[in-house]
């Protein structure tokens, strides 16, 4: 009667062993995945195959660079590992195995701006540019602007010198369009403005660029692209050096970085001064960068890190010396710093998060307190039918920008395979607008406060072929009231690598932005532009598709991009009354910007690297912001934004030997002479110019430097009346220890 009862139970206890066995024998797959000097990565895709090659199941690696997947490991089986810009490798199956790529010759970059966490390029339909430590060394550490000009989409304008005032169009976007951040933390003025000319890399391991509306992860000024600094963090090795170099202008720069740990503490410092008088009367510059960084690991997965910068700078501003006399008292003084800290926490491998906070200040004060003599404008049989004459001011700004934000990530559980791995981000942001506007020579100021708070909720899925990235924003500001800004994107591998034919990847994006008002355009008392409390902010749409192909063995990459941007509800003045004369801030004018931009790298032979880019911009005012200006009518070309620009790099490095030469190309665009000249000036020319820096290691770590920029002593004007340097060379010498 028991007797089947017994051999079931013998069969299952059979089962049990066998199904014991089994896993004893295939243990699921795990393990992790390293570049060359050992740092983890993550996002790696990860598959596991069988003896005849087909794929079983698939998922990507952890921010910490461990990978685990669900399926037991079958006789014979192995795992591939594939991230474009290293070479893919198959090795057999196991338990926490530890896989090293090899890093191909055109590198991957890691983009953090693109969605507020670590992700490969390879992965994001973004168009982005990464500016890393070796080209940012290779070039001697230039101002932030030369690495800008070698940048798709963007165009820089400088008013003719070092440390004179410039501005960042990006993808036909205004100036003040483009967000800044320092490690997170933004720097843009309120109101979205940043004067890129004092700027240094000094201290600086990488910079960001992602062009298109950013809004939906960063909130307020992210219109047209978002550009993001890091500070140099310490590697396993105490080390530093110190450079000094003088040339041409009178210029000099000395500058000192070292690096370190100590236990569960790193730091990174660095402090640079440059000087110069940019030939010519007044028109002297002189900056000191001050930049460090410590991090404290309180745990195995936490770190409290500290970040401080400080820019201090004070420049000439002899104004448009092609059309007249320098004036020869007029200053800008300029102190900007900021400083953070910030709490980061892997709580297990899929969810981490991280909190900081920020202040930034910003003490800005312009001179003029010395009439000069008037002068008629006049430029080549150009005359302006009056003279011109001076006039006195002395303003002085003091704005505080406090930031807070937390982040969690997460990386959602049962991910990978045909389901595919899901990433959940969102992040709180709130800022605290302060500042205090002072007219000294009329004895007015005027105080404002804002406060800004925006909620981001992102998710991202990724399967082997496919990228999605979606996300919105919700937007509460003290002067527009709130504000939904959504986000998409996808990016698909149409073709993996296979022979010399790499990856091929399409990809299309869309999104929009938003601007908040200056705080003059809020809160002026001045009649010649009131503040208008019911300002809306300003807009922005923009969508990109595209196409990634690498070529020779991952030896040449080649992009194209299409691009359309709509900038609406642009903030101007307009006149209100004429006795008394009174103009006020509105939102009246409309601009839209199309193009293509074509970038590519190739890499023939070890330790050369050849870069290029050409961009394309069709602009157009649509409705105008000056119903009295000429360059501002519709139907007209943005102002300062050419409609063909590019560059090309090429860098050599060879044992004790390094070149770096660089050339930008921007063509005719609109301008003015803002000069009253008759006739006219309505447009400017383009120009070319080249940059050639070189090193050579002397002995030991010594190194001889030399630096020519605008080597063919291009003659120009960028924008009109303010003369380009010619032909500048340095001569130096750095050390390293």
């Amino acid at each position: 009667m028991h007797q089947p009862s017994v051999r079931s139970l013998a069969c299952a206890v059979a089962l049990l062993f066998a199904s014991l066995s089994t896993s004893a024998a295939a243990p699921p797959v795990s393990g992790i995945v390293v570049d060359p000097s050992g740092k983890v990565l993550s996002r790696v895709l990860v598959t596991l195959v069988d003896s005849a090659g087909r794929a079983i199941d698939s998922t990507y690696t952890y921010p910490d660079g461990t990978f685990r997947l669900g399926s037991d490991a079958p006789a014979g089986c192995r795992v591939q590992v594939a991230l474009a810009g290293f070479q893919a490798i198959s090795t057999a199956c196991g338990q926490d195995v530890r896989i090293a790529l090899t890093v191909a010759p055109i590198q991957e970059a890691v983009v953090v701006s693109a969605t507020r966490t670590e992700a490969p390029l390879a992965q994001l339909a973004s168009s982005a540019t990464v500016i890393g430590a070796e080209e940012i060394e290779r070039r001697q550490r230039p101002p932030l602007t030369d690495l800008l000009r070698s940048t798709p989409g963007a165009v820089v304008v400088a008013n003719g010198s070092h440390g004179a005032v410039a501005s960042l169009f990006l993808r036909g976007g205004e100036s003040n369009y483009t967000k800044v951040l320092l490690d997170g933390i933004p720097l843009n003025e309120p109101g979205g403005t940043f004067d890129f000319g004092g700027v240094s890399t000094q201290n600086l391991e990488r910079i960001e660029i992602v062009r298109g509306a950013q809004s939906a992860l960063f909130g307020s000024d992210a219109m047209s692209g978002v550009i993001q600094l890091f500070t140099t963090r310490a590697s396993d090795k105490t080390g530093g050096g110190a450079a000094i170099e003088g040339g041409s202008f009178a210029t000099s720069r000395l500058s000192a970085n070292a690096a370190g740990k100590a236990g569960d503490l790193d730091y990174s410092v660095g402090a640079a001064h440059y000087m110069t008088d940019n030939e010519g009367e007044n028109n002297e510059f002189d900056n000191t960068t001050l930049s460090g960084t410590a991090g404290l690991a309180l745990s195995r997965s936490t770190t409290l890190r500290f970040v401080g910068r400080a820019e201090l700078g004070t420049a000439g501003t002899p104004g448009q010396t092609a059309f007249g006399r320098p004036d020869l008292d007029a200053g800008f003084e300029r102190n900007n710093g900021v400083g953070g800290v910030t709490f980061t926490q892997a709580i297990t491998p899929s969810l981490s998060q991280h909190a900081t906070y920020a202040l930034t200040t910003t003490h800005q004060t312009s001179t003029n307190l010395i009439l000069d003599p008037p002068y008629t404008p006049s430029f080549e049989g150009r005359t302006a039918p009056f003279e011109f004459s001076d006039f006195a001011y002395d303003t002085h700004n003091e704005l505080r920008r406090h930031y807070a934000t937390y982040q969690a990530d997460w990386r959602l559980p049962a991910a990978g395979g045909a389901a595919g791995t899901h990433l959940l981000t969102t992040a709180l942001d709130w800022d605290g607008e302060r500042a205090m506007l002072t007219d000294r020579e009329a004895k007015t100021s005027t105080s404002a406060s804002r406060n800004n708070i925006g909620w981001t909720l992102q998710e991202q899925a990724l399967w082997s072929r496919v990228f999605v990235t979606g996300g919105l924003r919700v937007e509460h500001n003290d002067s527009f009231g709130t504000a939904v800004v959504p986000r998409g994107s996808i990016a698909y591998i149409a073709h993996r690598a296979q022979g010399a034919l790499g990856d091929t990847k399409l990809k299309a994006s869309a999104g929009r932005g938003i601007k908040e008002p200056t705080l003059l355009q809020s809160f002026s008392v001045s009649p010649f532009g009131l503040g208008n409390p019911e300002l809306e902010p300003e807009r922005s749409t923009s969508v990109d598709v595209g196409i990634e192909q690498r070529l020779a063995s991952n030896r040449a990459r080649v992009e194209l991009t299409w691009f359309g941007s709509r900038y609406r509800d642009i903030i101007s003045t307009q006149t209100i009354s004429f006795n008394p004369f009174t103009s006020q801030y509105f939102n009246i004018g409309l601009t839209r910007a199309r193009g293509a931009e074509l970038s590519g790298e190739l890499a023939p032979a070890a330790g050369v690297l050849v870069r290029g880019g050409y961009t394309l911009l069709d602009s157009k005012v649509i409705d105008s912001t000056s119903s009295f200006s000429t360059v501002f009518a519709p139907g007209q070309w943005l102002l300062r934004r050419p409609r063909h620009s590019g560059f090309v790099g090429i860098a050599f490095t060879r044992a004790r030997f390094s070149a770096d030469l660089a050339g930008v190309f921007v063509g005719h665009r609109v301008d003015s002479d803002f000069s009253s000249l008759e006739p006219p000036m309505l447009s400017n020319d383009g120009y070319a110019t080249w940059d050639l820096r070189a090193a050579y290691r002397v002995i030991g770590p010594l190194s001889v430097t030399v630096a020519a920029e605008n080597l063919a002593d291009a003659d120009y004007m960028d924008p009109l009346g303010y003369p380009a340097l010619g032909r500048a060379v340095r001569i130096g010498a750095k050390v390293g220890f």
